[in-house]
C-alpha cells in the first residue's frame, strides 16, 4: 500500500474550492487557529486588494491541501511616472507533516514562472530570521534594511522603551488622536492632494484613493489621520497603535504633504507625535537625526529582499527604493 511519502504530490493554481482547507492550513501553521478576525483580514488582504486578487498554488497529496503559497498584487511608482505591476511574497504554509520535502520551494518555483509569464517585474518581501535563507537559496538578493527612527514622546517613556525587546503585536490598540481613517480618506478631495504630492527618488507603492482607503480602511487594525485643519488637501498623516512589550507603540505609516507647503510635512510629524499618547513614534526613512525629533534606531527595520522577474528593473540597490513603514508594516 502506497504511503504519502511515495505518492507525488500534485502543485497546482489554487481555485476558490481549496479556501476552506487553505485558511485552516494557515491558521495552524501560523499560530492563527484562535483569532477571531482571521478570516476577515485574509479576505482584506487577498480578495479585496485594488491591485487586484491574490494568486495563490497549493500542494496536494491524495486529495488533501497539504502546503500553501500566495503572492500579494502590487503596483510601484518610479521616480520617471512608470507603474510596475508586482508582487509581494506573504503567506505561506506546509502541513507540519510534510515539513522537509521541498514543498515551500516547489510551490515558490511555480508561482514564479507563472508571475514571470504574466508579465510581472519583480517579487519584493521583508522575510523574517527563519524564512530569509530560503529565499536567498532561491536567487532573491538581500537589498538591505529599511533603517528605523524614533522619536521620544516623553521623558517618562524610556523606561518602557527600554524594555520593550520583543515583537509588536499584530493588532492595534484604539487611538483618541486625529480621526478614523476610513472617515478622513473617503473626502472627494484626497484625489486633489495625492495628485500634489512631490516625487520620490526610488521606487514607492502607486498612491490611489482607491489603494488608500482598502490599505488603512480595515476597521480591526484601527488605523487613524491627522490633518492640518479641515481640509485633506493641506496633507494627512496615517499611524496605529499597538503594544511592544510594555510600550505603546506609534507606527507612523504615511505623511502625505503637497509640494506647495514645504512645512506641512513636519507639522503633521510633530502633531502625530503630540496626539497619538504613545510613549515613541517609530518610521521608516529619514536621516539618522531629524529636526522632526527623530533619532536612528540601531540595527532595527526590516530586510528586504528582492527577486526580478524581468531584467531591466531597479530594485536590486536600497538606493532603488524610496519606502514608508506602511508600505512594509503587517503584510
Amino acid at each position: 500500500m502506497a504511503t504519502s511519502l511515495d505518492r507525488p504530490i500534485e502543485v497546482r493554481v489554487a481555485e476558490e474550492s481549496d479556501r476552506s482547507a487553505v485558511l485552516q492550513l494557515l491558521s495552524a501553521s501560523l499560530g492563527w487557529s484562535s483569532d477571531e478576525h482571521f478570516d476577515e483580514f485574509f479576505s482584506w488582504k487577498h480578495e479585496r486588494n485594488p491591485f487586484g486578487r491574490s494568486p495563490g498554488w497549493v500542494a496536494i497529496d491524495d486529495g488533501v491541501v497539504v502546503g500553501f503559497r500566495t503572492f500579494l498584487r502590487w503596483e510601484h511608482e518610479g521616480p520617471d511616472g512608470q507603474v510596475l505591476r508586482t508582487v509581494r511574497a506573504v503567506d505561506t504554509a506546509t502541513s507540519p507533516t510534510y515539513q522537509g520535502r521541498g514543498i515551500f520551494r516547489r510551490l515558490t518555483l511555480q508561482a514564479l514562472d507563472d508571475l514571470r509569464s504574466e508579465g510581472i517585474a519583480f517579487v519584493f518581501n521583508t522575510p523574517n530570521d527563519r524564512s530569509r535563507p530560503g529565499y536567498l537559496k532561491m536567487g532573491w538578493a538581500s537589498v538591505g534594511r529599511l533603517r528605523a527612527s524614533v522619536r521620544i514622546t516623553s521623558p517618562t517613556s524610556v523606561g518602557r522603551i527600554v524594555r520593550a525587546r520583543v515583537p509588536a503585536e499584530p493588532w492595534s490598540v484604539a487611538g483618541t488622536g486625529g480621526q478614523p481613517a476610513s472617515a478622513v480618506l473617503a473626502d472627494p478631495s484626497l484625489p486633489d492632494l495625492l495628485r500634489s504630492i512631490p516625487g520620490r527618488h526610488g521606487l514607492r507603492t502607486r498612491r490611489s484613493p482607491a489603494y488608500m482607503k482598502w490599505r488603512y480602511g480595515f476597521p480591526p487594525l484601527a488605523y487613524r489621520v491627522i490633518t492640518l485643519g479641515d481640509d485633506v488637501r493641506g496633507g494627512i498623516a496615517v499611524f496605529r497603535l499597538r503594544r511592544r512589550g510594555p510600550a505603546l507603540e506609534c507606527a507612523l505609516c504615511d505623511v502625505l504633504a503637497p509640494a506647495a507647503e514645504p512645512g506641512a510635512h513636519r507639522a503633521l510629524v510633530g502633531a502625530v507625535a503630540r496626539q497619538c499618547g504613545a510613549d515613541y513614534v517609530i518610521r521608516i526613512g529619514g536621516p539618522a537625526l531629524d529636526r522632526s525629533g527623530f533619532v536612528r534606531a540601531p540595527g532595527q527595520g526590516p530586510l528586504l529582499t528582492w527577486y526580478p522577474l524581468a531584467t531591466d528593473h531597479p530594485g536590486r540597490r536600497l538606493a532603488d527604493w524610496s519606502l514608508s513603514l506602511g508600505d512594509v508594516e503587517l503584510f
